[in-house]
């Protein structure tokens, strides 16, 4: 098969790169304006076909969203067969197609890409791609179907889902018929998947309490309600911020995001949230979790994706020493800087911890090396990765008590429970709820697992984000080079002081990060460091923003 280039031609025609903007695909694919992203779309429709293509046909998905973005963005992510991120090898490839300035230039581009990948073309081309409820979706989409058309591919929509979905569409289609199946490739076999293994994982354990969600007013608020309906009286569920269609609504002032950054309760849930009951905000589409809850004060407390890490890693390790399997399974957790010091202090107490830089596809790797690897950043993206040995020896695995084979079973049905392909918010509530029903835990119980550090986050604007360049996981500035012994000798001024610099994988902005003893230092040193970073990037002094001291 030869390609129909007067075809590739017309319809890239239709669909031209915006002037001057560069695109970068990064860990979360392109994203930017979704004013600006048809010609995008077009180019990444034709590169998942040739991913296809290279990789023997084996489907590959297509994710558009912006997650936890506001509204008037959005953007494009392609998925791997086993419904990982796409091979960083190919990120690059994915931005010299999306920066190629004309048609002729992106053609020169796709045949140099197709010589020194080696792609097939004879081989078929297969996808599946679904969108968020974002209003540009729609348009969007149009361009990438052109993109499907140019090479002729196959392509399967799912409509309107949450990227966790999408995600296990795209192993359950690859996996259909083997021995490693993930499931049914439908919406209904998902469902049923998660649903059926939480009711048995729950099962003989007294009533669970209902549990309120903020559903950002995005996808993820249709397929809560249609999992609620699996789940049943099993687990009660008040879905909050459905609007999906009110212009504006997405994201703002409510959703994971919003939580974690403010940590505070969505408005829309002050004097809905009473004291002592659950709560959780899921993100823009559904794959990033944050619970928290208030005390009988009233006073706010926030349960991220370090406080679920360390609840869900102590269970594992419960169960896998209950099952007779300590010695044959190694648990280990995944972290990157921005964990929680006294998270990292907790967990290393119980299991191996290794930290990675930023970016879901650096955890989901390092996860990959442990027998059973916990990942969760931060902000409340994770899941559990189980080997293929550990699925082959959960399976085949003798017990030899009672105790044993409850431990054992239980540990089957998580792998079912558990969205092993991305982290999955709703699929992580229903882990976090099994584990409270097991312990009989509250939110003041979990919370007390450990105390967090007070910590504060701040970002620099500058004018080249590409100059500060780090090393050891992002937690040390190699460069500008004087600007990493400047913050070691402020960090030994505080008590519990610890204090990082990253350049920003999406903006002009230099992160900061810091933590101390009392909430007053961690904000101080938080913004000294931001202030030596300011005078690094060659701001000017006197313009010096108030808030760097």
């Amino acid at each position: 098969m030869s390609l129909s280039y007067d075809l590739i031609r017309s319809l890239s025609d239709a669909h031209p790169k915006v002037p001057i903007i560069q695109y970068q695909y990064g860990t979360a694919g392109f994203r930017t304006l979704g004013t600006v992203l048809d010609g995008v779309m077009f180019r990444v429709g034709v590169l998942a076909a040739l991913r296809s293509k290279r990789l023997n046909g084996q489907t590959i998905g297509v994710m558009v969203t912006a997650s936890h973005n506001p509204e008037q963005d959005n953007g494009v992510k392609l998925v791997d067969p086993r419904g990982e991120m796409l091979e960083a090898a190919w990120e690059a490839h994915a931005t010299l197609l999306a920066n190629a300035e004309t048609t002729d230039d992106f053609i020169d581009a796709l045949n140099h890409l197709i010589n020194i990948t080696k792609v097939d073309l004879s081989k078929p081309a297969r996808i599946v791609y679904a969108r968020d409820t974002r209003p540009s979706g729609e348009s969007l989409v149009a361009a990438l179907e052109d993109g499907f058309k140019a090479l002729d591919a196959e392509a399967r929509s799912v409509g309107v889902t949450t990227t966790p979905v999408l995600h296990y569409f795209v192993r359950a289609i690859n996996t259909k018929g083997t021995n490693e199946s993930y499931g049914d490739d439908t919406e209904q076999g998902y469902h049923e998947k998660i649903s059926e293994a939480f009711k048995k994982l729950v099962a003989g354990r007294p009533p669970i309490e209902p549990i309120i969600i903020d559903c950002a007013n995005g996808v993820g608020a249709l397929v809560a309600s249609t999992l609620s309906q699996y789940i049943g009286n099993t687990l009660p569920i008040i879905l909050e911020n459905t609007a999906t269609n009110a212009p504006g609504a997405l994201n703002y002032q409510c959703g994971a995001d919003f939580v974690k950054t403010s940590q505070r309760l969505p408005p829309s849930l002050i004097g809905r949230l009473k004291p002592g009951q659950r709560a959780c905000s899921l993100d823009g589409d559904a794959d990033r979790l944050i619970y928290y809850y208030l005390d009988e004060r009233g006073y706010f407390h926030m349960l991220d994706g370090d406080k679920i890490a360390a609840l869900v890693a102590a269970f594992l390790v419960e169960l896998v020493k209950t099952a007779n399997l300590d010695q044959k399974l190694r648990i280990g957790v995944v972290q990157t800087a921005y964990a929680n010091g006294a998270s990292t202090k907790y967990l290393t107490q119980h299991l191996p911890v290794k930290c990675v830089p930023t970016g879901v596809k650096h955890l989901h790797h390092a996860a990959e090396h442990y027998d059973i690897g916990v990942y969760f950043e931060a902000n409340g993206h994770g899941t559990v990765l189980f080997s293929r040995g550990t699925l082959e020896l959960l399976n085949t695995h003798e017990p030899t008590t009672p105790a044993q084979s409850t431990a054992l079973q239980r540990l089957v049905q998580l792998t079912l429970l558990i969205n092993q392909t991305v982290g999955d918010a709703l699929s992580d509530m229903l882990l976090a709820e099994v584990v409270l029903s097991h312990k009989a835990y509250s939110g003041v119980e979990w919370d007390s697992l450990y105390s967090d550090l007070p910590n504060r986050l701040v970002k620099v604007v500058v004018p080249d984000r590409n100059s500060f360049r780090t090393e050891d996981a992002e937690r040390r500035l190699v460069n500008p080079v004087s600007l990493q012994p400047k913050i070691d000798e402020l960090v030994r001024k505080y008590e519990g002081g610890r204090s990082f610099v990253r350049p920003s994988g999406t903006e002009d902005v230099v992160r900061v990060y810091a933590e101390a003893a009392l909430k007053s230092q961690a904000d101080e040193l938080a913004l000294r460091v931001a202030g030596l970073v300011y005078d690094e990037a060659g701001g000017d002094p006197s313009k010096r923003p108030k808030e760097f001291l």
